[in-house]
């Protein structure tokens, strides 16, 4: 029998999606505003993508025609949902429903639902994101700030707010530091974006500054090589996230701890917080043979959808096929990653291997996909079920996916001029392939008005 998708969401965390041999039935809950501790969604009014849709689309199914090329969230929002109804999937769907806890049960799943329900699955996905518990930084005099509503982390931020006053200090220099930043501009207040690894200078109408070493109750603001700002009104948090199963109690399946240094490969699954440890393919746990339990959407940076796609046929594939995952070989792997990231960091520290085990180099991304791809082609295994055929990345999304910051800024400059709308105006209707072509006109006329020579393939833009 084919196994069903059955979702189900975590009690504090997101949602997770259960799969089973049984009828499929599908909860969830949609975001609502930040008032929940924390937030159900950590979205801000401004946000856009910062990949143009046609490298983020699932390849199953792609954005309407005439859809903005860098799409605001409530867009991306409704192609969610035209793509569960192109499939067929609201009626599996049941809302406001949670997991509470999922437990071991013979081989099995035991998953205890918040209306006390409680069910038996053979094969279990967990997929709950890792955008809803706020990280925070240990810095000396945050903790005051915190506790008096003079920080914030930006899971609570939606638009710059009166009460943020006029000289904002903004931790982080993620796409969301990046936005807020600029938010905070265009709305007059001076902003200290703090960046790891960056000299203290001034670029454009943002001061930036390298790590805070302290923050004083007056105000004042200590960073790591001495430099002082004074007067900070409001600091802002983009300091990311924490990978958070709450639904996991039991500790034989999962600890919250960083893992020993390796080899040997640890007997344990671990989160570090920042990444689980130790997954085959960093999908599926190496600490048990027994394939029916896989961590999907933990990659860091990457194009979500089409990457999540390619981790889904590959778990679909190992749950039917459990012998086509050759374990010796994923543990040598595993074993290579971690060298590879002690010799280039220069460090065995658990905290930086944790923080860069899920962090893939630009172009590894599609490598992986590749990789996946290849994997779930039931068509070359024998006496093997699934799905046949491979997907292969297409050379053109590497391309605009290395493109993406100088597409950004031209497409933001023709909305600026109020020329966005015409440029998209019948793309898509004659194919996806129009899609393409757009990304290469803008591209032409981007480089054409900075200046910018041909992109190397093999230096990839960061």
């Amino acid at each position: 029998m084919k196994p069903e998708a059955k979702w189900a969401e975590s009690g504090k965390s997101s949602s997770t999606c259960l799969l089973s041999l049984l009828e499929p039935d599908c909860t969830a809950r949609l975001p609502a505003l930040p008032v929940d501790e924390p937030p159900l969604t950590p979205m801000y009014d401004s946000l856009t993508t910062n990949l143009p849709h046609p490298v983020m689309a699932y390849t199953s199914f792609s954005f309407p025609p005439e859809t903005p090329v860098f799409p605001r969230a409530h867009v991306i929002e409704t192609y969610l949902q035209a793509y569960a109804k192109h499939f067929n999937l609201y009626q599996h769907i049941q809302f406001n429903t949670s997991v509470d806890t999922v437990e071991r049960a013979s081989g099995q799943w035991r998953v205890r639902l918040s209306n006390g329900q409680i069910e038996v699955f053979d094969f279990l996905a967990v997929c709950n994101g890792h955008y809803r518990l706020p990280r925070y930084p240990d810095i000396p005099g945050l903790g005051g700030w915190l506790g008096s509503r003079r920080a914030i982390h930006s899971a609570w931020y939606r638009h710059p707010a009166s009460e943020y006053g006029k000289n904002v200090l903004v931790i982080g220099a993620g796409p969301s530091g990046q936005d807020i930043s600029s938010d905070l501009v265009d709305s007059g207040a001076t902003v200290i974006q703090s960046v790891r690894a960056s000299p203290s200078q001034d670029i454009g109408k943002i001061k930036h500054r390298g790590l805070v070493a302290e923050i004083r109750e007056n105000g004042q603001v200590l960073f790591e090589d001495g430099t002082v700002e004074d007067g900070v009104s409001f600091c802002i948090l983009a300091t990311g996230y924490k990978m958070n199963f709450p639904f996991f109690s039991d500790i034989n399946i999962i600890r919250n701890a960083y893992p020993p240094p390796i080899p040997p490969i640890p007997p344990h699954l671990y989160n570090s917080s920042y990444h689980v440890f130790p997954l085959a393919r960093y999908i599926f746990p190496l600490v048990d043979e027994n394939t029916n339990i896989a961590f999907l959407g933990l990659l860091f940076r990457v194009a979500p959808f089409p990457l999540f796609e390619a981790q889904a046929r590959a778990m679909v594939h190992a749950f039917a096929n459990p012998s086509v995952l050759d374990w010796i070989r994923e543990g040598i792997d595993i074993v290579s990653r971690y060298t590879e990231l002690s010799t280039k960091f220069n460090s065995e520290d658990p905290l930086v291997i944790a923080r860069e085990w899920n962090r893939f180099e630009p172009y590894e991304q599609f490598d992986y996909r590749n990789e996946l791809y290849k994997f779930a082609d039931a068509s070359t295994q024998k006496d093997t079920v699934g799905i046949p055929g491979r997907i292969v990345v297409p050379a053109w999304e590497r391309r605009m996916y290395d493109a993406k910051t100088i597409l950004r800024e031209f497409w933001v400059d023709l909305e600026r001029k109020g020329l966005a709308e015409e440029w998209v105006k019948g793309v898509g209707l004659g194919g996806p392939h129009e899609w393409v072509q757009l990304l290469e006109k803008m591209l032409r006329e981007a480089r054409r008005d900075s200046g910018e020579s041909e992109i190397d393939p093999d230096k990839p833009r960061l």
